[in-house]
């Protein structure tokens, strides 16, 4: 394969990024030295940093309960105001620039409002501008369905929307710039000892994200993992480009194996039990079924074994969602004649995330035996080829993710 002569490379900025005009003008100080080297240079923004708050602040006071179209025309207002203005300042250094919403970049999704999801993106446009030596600035966190409707993807979701660019362009690389330069062994304000990862397998960092770790995006992470496409995250207060990162790569680009690469962990979670439900098949399905009707995502499941023809079972979801998913569990519960349903919002999971817990046993044993030494009790246990989760009571959470990192000499990683 003839190799590439100049990179295509994709640019993220996250709010803080570009929270003020001398923010706005270092990120396109930073976008002109990668195009004085030769890259083709397309670079997908964040609102402002308490700029989409502000707008939810707005929906609220005008009208909390109107259509989720509508709130959405309003949500991603933000971005487009951080594409224009990055394309001026672009403009007033000497650098072509061109800027597009997402419905402008033909980024296709479903009509899933305030949590849609790509579908695929037309890069045409885009390819011709880059062709003309411009740069392009991509409005991350939105979309258009198959209607013409403007959607978002979400908290979060310009990182999606720079890494399904970047597929959709067959760039080089994606870069997220943020206020962290790269991904530690765990969060570094709840344990300073927390150490950088230079390198990190896309299948590890799927599960960090998916546990907890806020530096990147679930679903960009999914993308990313899906198509093999490198992400490297990096801060955007550096001062240069040669500062410290973290590149998020195939599994088979990393030479050493690690059993545990870090600890990841999420208070975001409420747990939802219902107890006494006919012990048959597709209990399950009648439980879950409606809740995911609602568009809610369930987390870990845990099915007791049956007595007396009956049963418990016990699922997690975001915290944000748990009166909504009571409800429909309170309906549930009635048809199917259940003893009662209780929830707790007061609980947190933690994760420990590694590929090397493929080839060696007794990990999770080692994790089970560093909660016990501390008296923190487990309340559900979720296991993968390459993860080890659990939930515990939130006030423990902090000791939790301590004693985790030291058991596993991560301070050390």
């Amino acid at each position: 394969m003839e190799e590439k002569k100049n990179r295509l490379v994709v640019q993220k900025y996250g709010g803080t990024s570009v929270g003020t005009v001398e923010r706005i003008q270092e990120v396109a100080n930073r976008v002109i030295r990668y195009r004085n080297r030769g890259d083709s240079v397309v670079v997908v923004l964040s609102a402002m940093s308490g700029e989409t708050n502000k707008l939810v602040g707005l929906i609220n006071e005008i009208n909390p309960n109107g259509s989720a179209r509508e709130k959405d025309v309003v949500l991603s207002t933000g971005e487009q105001v951080t594409i224009g203005l990055l394309s001026l300042a672009l403009e007033a250094k000497g650098c072509e620039a061109r800027s597009y919403t997402g419905t402008q970049a033909r980024v296709m999704t479903d009509n899933a409002y305030s949590k849609a999801r790509i579908s695929e993106i037309d890069g045409s446009k885009i390819k011709e501008d880059l062709n003309l030596g411009k740069v392009v600035v991509v409005a991350g966190f939105q979309g258009v369905d198959a209607e013409g409707n403007i959607t978002t993807l979400g908290r979060g979701g310009s990182d999606t929307t720079a890494v399904a660019l970047a597929v959709a362009l067959d760039a080089d690389e994606c870069q997220i710039y943020t206020d962290v330069d790269g991904v530690y062994t765990t969060d570094p304000r709840m344990v300073p000892e927390a150490t950088h990862i230079p390198k990190l397998a896309l299948e590890e960092m799927l599960e960090m994200a998916s546990q907890g770790s806020k530096v990147l995006q679930i679903r960009a992470v999914e993308f990313a993992y899906k198509y093999n496409m490198p992400i490297r995250v990096l801060s955007s207060f550096d001062d240069g480009d040669d500062g410290k990162s973290t590149l998020v790569t195939r599994e088979e680009d990393i030479m050493e194996e690690v059993l545990v690469r870090g600890v990841a962990f999420n208070r975001d979670e409420a747990q939802l039990t219902i107890t006494g439900v006919p012990d048959q098949p597709g209990v399950a399905h009648k439980i879950l079924g409606p809740i995911s009707d609602a568009n809610i995502e369930v987390d870990m499941i845990v099915q007791n074994i049956g007595t007396d023809g009956a049963t418990d079972f016990t699922f997690t979801v975001h915290r944000n969602e748990l009166d909504q998913a009571m409800k429909i569990l309170e309906e549930t519960g009635k048809i199917l004649g259940a003893k009662k349903w209780s929830s707790d919002d007061k609980i947190a999971k933690i994760s420990i995330i590694g590929g090397g817990m493929r080839s060696h046993a007794g990990v999770a044993t080692q994790m089970f035996e560093a909660l016990a030494k501390e008296n923190i009790n487990i309340q559900l246990i979720s296991t993968s080829e390459i993860k080890v989760s659990v939930v515990i009571d939130e006030k423990y959470l902090e000791l939790a993710v301590r004693s985790l990192h030291e058991a596993f000499n991560l301070h050390e990683a």
